[in-house]
């Protein structure tokens, strides 16, 4: 749908609410400087950072932790393991593509295999408020069982919890989960190396476009859903091409650009990325454009980048290439030695620009 046809069908209420203070959050510096918790500090970014550094990374300090994986890597009597953990709390909880717990599962699973791990087992905890539907309870919980099943995960233990009217927003989900990590497989944050090729899997922006125009209950005709989906299989294939993979990352919350600083920081690395070579829908590239919304920021669910060395990564382009979700996969990018921590992106009008990391929360609750 053109996007001035998708503007001009929204009321003057709505309009409203895409351009006020509540999505323009990310302007907003002075957040770091707060006594208390805001939305921006799970939006992923800058400020989340802050949250990370300098309040839980002093209460818990140790060698894995600092890591700042996708899940923590380690060892337990000769066997490499990753262990992850992650709560969603979306709105609304069914969206086109997937529900709340389709996404969980899917979540926990790829951060799993953002490891380099197999995922192998996965434990849900739900908080579900009084008076919840349980034929939704029952749909959700089936879509789980269907996406564990995909995934070729477990589910082994569980909790649930039922806390009063008000106390929470229908349900949250945690899951968690275990993979087995190859011994001649090393992925991790701090790996990217200057001459490395950065890949994307696909095109990006679909699942936070998605739940929020669904969350501000416009009705448009479109195609567009959520790209939750299992990774897993897609790295299993990647790393049978090549294993020497130096970084997995999926771009959820602050979307490719918060990622790609993350591992420019830890790595201590520059990038170079190129607009042109981005993949983005032309839905999504609409409504972005007329929202003020930059697609780098936006979160994916089902969408992964690669940092290979350059004499490998045709082969692994390849073998993603053969993947149900690694058609579009191409490259955007390349490490550079130069300004290591920082991103450039080459526009298509051959001017260059930083890409920072996001401030603060320019979607909320959009996993």
């Amino acid at each position: 749908m053109p996007a001035v046809k998708f503007f001009a069908c929204l009321d003057l209420e709505q309009k409203s609410s895409f351009l006020d203070g509540h999505y323009l959050r990310h302007f907003r510096i002075d957040s770091m400087k707060t006594d208390k918790i805001l939305l921006d500090h799970g939006s992923g970014g800058k400020i989340s950072q802050h949250l990370i550094t300098d309040i839980m990374l002093p209460a818990f300090d140790n060698p894995i932790l600092a890591q700042l994986n996708d899940g923590a890597i380690f060892d337990l009597k000769g066997n490499r393991l990753a262990f992850s953990t992650d709560t969603y709390v979306v709105d609304p909880i069914f969206f086109p593509g997937g529900n709340i717990g389709k996404l969980a599962i899917n979540g926990t699973v790829n951060d799993l295999a953002m490891c380099g791990s197999t995922p192998l087992y996965l434990s849900i905890g739900l908080i579900i408020e009084e008076g919840f539907s349980m034929v939704d309870l029952k749909t959700i919980l089936n879509e789980m069982r269907v996406a564990a099943e995909k995934a070729e995960v477990i589910v082994v233990t569980g909790d649930t919890k039922v806390v009063p009217q008000g106390a929470a927003d229908k349900i949250f989900i945690n899951t968690s989960g275990i993979g087995l990590i190859p011994e001649d497989v090393h992925i991790a944050s701090h790996r990217a190396r200057p001459g490395d090729q950065i890949i994307l899997s696909g095109s990006i922006g679909e699942h936070g476009i998605t739940v929020l125009t669904q969350r501000e209950g416009m009705s448009f005709q479109s195609t567009l859903i959520s790209d939750t989906a299992p990774l897993n299989h897609m790295v299993k294939k990647m790393l049978a091409a090549d294993k020497d993979i130096h970084v997995l990352r999926d771009p959820t919350r602050g979307g490719v650009a918060t990622a790609l600083n993350e591992i420019a920081i830890q790595s201590e690395v520059g990038m170079s990325i190129y607009e042109d070579n981005i993949p983005v829908k032309d839905e999504v590239a609409g409504i972005c454009e007329l929202l003020g919304f930059d697609p780098l920021y936006i979160a994916n669910e089902g969408k992964l980048l690669a940092f290979v060395s350059a004499t490998h990564a045709e082969e692994i382009l390849a073998a993603m290439r053969q993947d149900r979700y690694g058609t579009e996969a191409c490259i955007i990018g390349e490490v550079v030695a130069d300004y290591p921590g920082k991103v450039f992106m080459k526009t298509r009008i051959g001017g260059a620009r930083i890409v920072d990391m996001l401030t603060g929360e320019q979607l909320p609750r959009i996993c």
